[in-house]
């Protein structure tokens, strides 16, 4: 597993709808922060990206010191993004794990309780989520 991972699914308009921290490095403090604000950054490079290529799955769009962001884009622009140490980033495991995630959230919005765009708080969701990244990350 990488030392550091963050997943955040984001919605039209820049809305968080998931957020997970899945790695297995010590929590700080101030890390929840810090994560948020590193998946926020690349935003701006995701959105000019995003038009001007056919791939779905974003490798390295943005660093910050030794942490890659990297962003799945799906057809809807509903954004899959996390980071993790750059020394990760050549594994397919990052792939494979943005490409599971996209077939679970298709059967939330297959839901009809779901309101596309609201935040995902199922607990099965989530618990799907991190056995993904246990296995992918």
């Amino acid at each position: 597993m990488a030392n550091t991972a963050c997943f955040i699914i984001v919605g039209r308009n820049d809305i968080p709808i998931y957020e997970a921290e899945v790695g297995s490095a010590p929590k700080r403090e101030d890390a929840a922060q810090l994560h948020q604000f590193i998946l926020h950054a690349a935003l701006d490079v995701v959105q000019d990206l995003a038009w001007t290529t056919s791939a779905m799955f974003l490798k390295s769009v943005d660093r910050f010191n030794d942490l890659v962001v990297s962003v799945y884009v799906t057809a809807g622009h509903i954004l899959f993004s996390s980071f993790f140490r750059q020394n990760y980033l050549y594994s397919n495991g990052i792939k494979s794990f943005f490409q599971e995630v996209h077939e679970l959230y298709i059967k939330v919005l297959l839901n009809p309780l779901y309101l596309p765009g609201s935040r995902i708080t199922s607990s099965h969701f989530d618990t799907k989520v991190r056995a993904l990244a246990r296995k992918y990350l």
